[in-house]
């Protein structure tokens, strides 16, 4: 009995670390047949109820249908000031608004897929903070339609310790291998010209930013517009249902004097691990393209 015991108790210990997990990159929290204007309104109400801060908001690739908002919460600022450097891509989360099919999906960003990819081997430190968000984003969902609590974005789904380690295919990019924007004087010189640039009019422009604490560390999301931004990749790439909207806003990572992102090989892979070699050929030139838009604000 004491041996079945501790085989119970050691089983539990490593889910709640994440290993043997399956995860999908999205959870379709709930349906509802109300406008979108008005899902707005109530989400960001009910989002403040979860105890979430709204960092930004926006209609990515200017898509009328579709409605995102970045938000933090004092547990993810505090998981990511515990470990610091790349975790600071953590730093926010994403709910998203979809018309679909004559309804709107209120779906977001999985914390516990993204918590395992941007954590890896440190993620069993953090684990409590993001399972203490998932539950406030299935808190915040209650009062907005129907509940589905339902998870999406990939058919078979990842086991969490292959996420930590995720790569698309052989060759291709890891969560590590960033791309490094520049290089400045100071994190505070990073910061004021990083954000010069985005007050200039162009074809990047600020949707959030987030400074951690204690850190020389802030997110910036930025929304990408021009023949090579949201509006050209995100119709080819977001072609399943429920739509993958959460994906979008891509980020820059100022982390102390250097700012980086994350490779777009990686990025879009990420958030769409079903998609197939005929789907990326078809943006093949997107993570480059992407990379000049982010180099514009920082060099």
């Amino acid at each position: 009995m004491r041996r079945m015991l501790l085989v119970i108790l050691l089983l539990a210990v490593f889910v709640n670390m994440g290993f043997g997990q399956i995860l999908k990159p999205y959870i379709l929290g709930a349906v509802s047949s109300e406008s979108l204007d008005a899902l707005k309104i109530k989400t960001r109400a009910s989002l403040d109820s979860a105890g979430f801060s709204i960092l930004g908001e926006y209609a990515p690739a200017q898509d009328k249908s579709r409605w995102v908002f970045i938000i933090n919460s004092a547990a993810i600022t505090e998981a990511v000031q515990s470990v610091g450097g790349l975790t600071g891509f953590a730093a926010s989360l994403r709910v998203a608004l979809t018309e679909e099919n004559g309804q709107v999906n209120i779906s977001y960003t999985n914390p516990i897929y993204l918590g395992n990819a941007y954590f890896q081997k440190s993620y069993p430190d953090v684990a409590h903070h993001w399972s203490g968000a998932e539950n406030s984003l299935i808190d915040a969902m209650q009062e907005l339609g129907d509940i589905k609590n339902t998870p999406f974005g990939v058919e078979e789904g990842i086991d969490a310790k292959d996420i930590r380690h995720y790569h698309y295919m052989f060759g291709m990019e890891y969560f590590e291998d960033v791309v490094e924007l520049n290089e400045f004087s100071s994190y505070a010189a990073g910061k004021k010209m990083i954000e010069a640039e985005l007050a200039k009019d162009g074809n990047t422009e600020l949707v959030y930013s987030f400074e951690i604490p204690g850190k020389d560390l802030k997110l910036y999301g930025i929304a990408l517009s021009g023949s090579t931004g949201e509006e050209h990749f995100l119709p080819i790439i977001d072609i399943s249902a429920p739509k993958h909207t959460a994906f979008l806003p891509y980020e820059i990572l100022l982390m102390g004097d250097t700012a980086v992102m994350m490779h777009g090989r990686y990025r879009i892979a990420l958030a769409f691990p079903d998609l197939t070699m005929v789907t990326f050929g078809k943006i093949m030139s997107t993570p480059g393209n992407i990379e000049d838009l982010m180099r514009s604000v920082t060099e």
